[in-house]
C-alpha cells in the first residue's frame, strides 16, 4: 500500500520520545494561521512511497533509533487522512519492535462507523499520540484554523476513553492563543483527560513564513513575535494546574 508523503526526517528528536523516523504526510483540512507546513495542505498530492520502501529505508536507522529509545512518528500535513496506510505501516514497525507515534491535529476525526472501525484498529498498533490543541474557543478556533474544535475535543475524549497515551501539545501565539482564560479553559479541559502523559507548550516561530510566500499566500501572523521565556511558563503552569495527575510514559 502507497502513503502520500511530503517528506522524511530521519533523526527527529522532537517528535516523540528519543531519535525518531519521522514521516511528514501529504494533506490537511486545517488552515492554521501559524502552519510551519503550508505545502503539506494539498490533498491527493506529495511523494507516493510504499510501506515496504519507507522499512527499508527505516531499518537502516534501528540502531540510533533503538539506543535512544525512540522510535517511528508520523506527521503531517494530517496522517489520520491515510489511516489503512498507517495501519498497515505500523502493522510492520511493531513486527519489528519499533515504538509508534502520531502527531494528529484531529481535524479530520469523525463518528462515522467507518473511521472509528479503521481508527480503533490504527490503535492498536499504536503507542502513542501526540495531539495538537490548537485552540479552546470554538469562535477563536474556527479564526484560527477555519475550522470548529467540537469534534478535536471528540477526539481528544475518545483517545482518553480508549486509555491511548498522550502528549498535548500546543502552540502558544501571542494575542492569539495566549489569553489566560483561554489557557485556564483549556488546562481545564485537559484536567479530564484520563490518559495524559505530557503536556507541551510550544512557542510561536516564524520559520515557516518563506514557505506561505513561495506558496502565495498571506502571512497573517507577519506582525506578532514569539513569545517571551516568562509568557511561555506561565502557559506551561496554567496548563499543568488541573492536573490530577500524569501517567507514567
Amino acid at each position: 500500500m502507497n502513503g502520500n508523503i511530503h517528506s522524511i526526517e530521519t533523526f527527529g528528536t522532537v517528535d516523540g520520545p528519543g531519535i525518531r523516523y519521522v514521516i511528514f504526510t501529504q494533506g490537511c483540512l486545517l488552515r492554521c494561521q501559524f502552519c510551519h507546513n503550508a505545502d503539506t495542505w494539498e490533498i491527493n498530492a506529495g511523494k507516493q512511497m510504499s510501506v515496504s520502501e519507507i522499512m527499508n529505508d527505516l531499518v537502516s536507522y534501528l540502531p540510533f533509533i533503538d539506543s535512544s529509545g525512540g522510535g517511528i512518528t508520523v506527521s503531517g500535513g494530517e496522517p489520520l487522512l491515510q489511516i489503512p496506510f498507517l495501519i498497515e505501516l505500523f502493522k510492520e514497525c511493531k513486527n519489528k519492535g519499533i515504538h509508534t507515534t502520531i502527531d494528529s491535529s484531529g481535524g479530520c476525526f469523525s463518528n462515522s462507523y467507518r473511521f472509528l472501525e479503521q481508527l480503533e484498529e490504527l490503535l492498536q498498533f499504536t503507542d502513542l499520540v501526540l495531539l495538537d490543541l490548537k485552540h479552546i474557543n470554538r469562535k477563536k478556533h474556527i479564526k484560527l484554523t477555519g475550522m470548529a474544535n467540537d469534534h478535536i475535543l471528540d477526539f481528544a475524549k475518545f483517545l482518553s476513553n480508549k486509555n491511548i497515551p498522550v502528549w498535548i501539545r500546543h502552540v502558544l501565539v501571542p494575542t492569539v492563543t495566549d489569553d489566560p482564560c483561554d489557557l485556564q479553559n483549556l488546562g481545564e479541559f485537559i484536567g479530564t483527560l484520563e490518559n495524559v502523559q505530557k503536556v507541551e507548550v510550544l512557542p510561536y516561530h516564524k520559520l515557516g513564513v518563506y514557505k506561505w510566500d513561495a506558496l502565495g499566500h498571506e502571512y497573517q501572523l507577519k506582525n506578532v513575535e514569539p513569545p517571551s521565556v516568562e509568557n511561555v511558563d506561565f502557559a506551561v503552569a496554567m496548563l499543568n494546574k488541573y492536573q490530577k495527575k500524569l501517567i507514567n510514559a
